[in-house]
């Protein structure tokens, strides 16, 4: 795609893209997002298989209308909690860009996470960066077609695995795992599964940088976040120029332009050049140059984590620090704390126990003898909790009033159901046309477990 500027000049909106093989990079900050490879990982791939109550600990069971996150069970009427908890997650990632620019999409972001597995099988299969750009310029050989036949069913095999785990979020995994062995899955697990394995798989595998450069939206509104001392991966150029390929001499700076900050690049900038909106902060080039610094004997930090501010001012890692508690993030850090402390009070006072009247729609109201009114409702118990109780039923509002039927009603653990009453009253002591009445809802063995709910009763004239 491209448009004609005013002076009849194409500028293109998309660069033909250049192939990159990164250099694998080594250091405190490579080691950091490996950790963070690993945590992210086992909290994916193994909290499927938890279990939690004779149940699996966290389960989006669509098909029942019913979350279940370890001891919580969500139901339609509380997905205002789950919108809650991902407002909370977007304040978050604002709080975490001022503070520290893109460091989630360097360290956790999946695209990063899997890209990262993904070039690790690529290295061990294929070779170092040399090698991998050596192979591509080779004639197709039986070496070759070997060595990419192993790396994609290598990529296969995680990306399906990486689906299955997906899917068993919103299915028994332990009942998935045998429909997959069994060949007994329906025709949407299949196509889920299928559909997240090739995501990852075309994400991970042949788009990688494309998607952070072109596709994620993040990288567009970033700077709406950035300011002058939020700290971003950025080059000491006052140390660094001019450069030259030799080992520094006077008058020349540290940078000896060796181009590894360069290589290990998961997205092929050139830092040096300044910020762009590529860089997603994963520090593979402070690693890097780092690691040249020490064989030159040469102070470490020409390329690091710093601020604009700091850059242009001088300032030490403690001015830099003390720059943190700015307006702009105390105000993300007060509305987050705020969200928070609301999200955490519902929650809390969250009553496992929800009653809902339901009117006889084919009887508005109805003398059944000895000036007695009947009114006739379906009540609509919904137990959110895991354990079951049994419920007594009362009535209140108005003198006389009371259940035809009195009786308790056993409500299992996470579970709805639908109980008909009849209610009666005295017409004596109803005034003709519309009373309001109370419905109480109390756990026989656990009264504090108690809901209520009102309702019309309806006196005909």
């Amino acid at each position: 795609m491209s448009i004609s500027s005013p002076d009849g000049a194409v500028i293109k909106m998309y660069a033909a893209r250049e192939k990159i093989h990164p250099r694998e990079a080594s250091g405190r900050y490579a080691s950091l997002r490996w950790a963070c490879v690993w945590i992210t990982q086992l909290v994916f791939y193994g909290i499927p298989w938890l279990n939690w109550n004779e149940r699996q600990a966290v389960l989006f069971d669509l098909g029942a209308r019913k979350f279940y996150i370890f001891g919580l069970v969500l139901w339609p009427q509380d997905f205002i909690y789950l919108a809650a908890l991902l407002i909370i997650c977007a304040w978050l990632l604002f709080l975490v860009t001022a503070v520290a620019g893109r460091v989630w999409c360097g360290f956790a972001c999946p695209q990063t996470v899997y890209t990262e597995i993904f070039m690790w099988i690529e290295r061990r299969i294929e070779g170092a960066r040399s090698a991998r750009m050596r192979l591509d310029r080779q004639p197709w050989t039986l070496d070759k077609v070997a060595k990419r036949t192993a790396k994609h069913a290598a990529w296969g095999t995680v990306a399906l695995w990486t689906g299955f785990t997906f899917v068993g979020y919103f299915a028994p995994v332990r009942s998935l795992m045998a429909g997959v062995a069994g060949l007994a899955l329906g025709p949407w697990e299949w196509f889920w599964i299928g559909f997240y394995a090739l995501a990852t798989y075309g994400n991970a595998g042949w788009l990688r940088e494309q998607v952070c450069k072109y596709m994620c939206p993040y990288a567009r509104f970033q700077s709406a976040m950035f300011d002058q001392d939020t700290l971003i991966v950025t080059y000491d150029r006052e140390r660094g120029e001019p450069r030259g390929p030799a080992a520094p001499t006077e008058g020349k700076g540290d940078c000896i332009d060796c181009t590894l900050c360069v290589q290990v690049c998961p997205t092929g900038i050139d830092i040096r050049n300044g910020l762009q909106y590529e860089c997603i902060g994963c520090a593979a080039c402070v690693d890097a140059c780092n690691s040249v610094m020490e064989k030159i004997d040469l102070p470490a930090g020409l390329i690091r984590y710093s601020t604009d501010n700091a850059m242009a001012k001088h300032w030490s890692p403690r001015q830099i620090v003390k720059r943190v508690l700015r307006p702009r993030v105390l105000i993300y850090s007060a509305l987050l704390a705020a969200i928070v402390a609301v999200f955490g009070t519902a929650l809390a006072l969250r009553t496992p126990l929800k009653l809902d009247v339901i009117r006889d729609r084919g009887s508005m109201g109805r003398e059944v003898g000895d000036g007695v009114i009947e009114n006739v409702y379906r009540l609509q118990i919904m137990n959110t909790a895991e354990t079951g109780h049994r419920f007594r039923i009362g009535v209140a509002g108005v003198e006389g009033v009371r259940l035809a039927d009195p009786g308790d009603v056993e409500i299992d653990g996470a579970t709805t159901r639908a109980v008909p009453v009849t209610v009666q009253a005295p017409r004596g002591a109803l005034a003709a046309g519309a009373n309001q009445i109370v419905f109480e809802l109390t756990a026989i063995d656990q009264p504090s477990l108690s809901v209520r709910e009102k309702a019309v009763f309806i006196v005909p004239k």
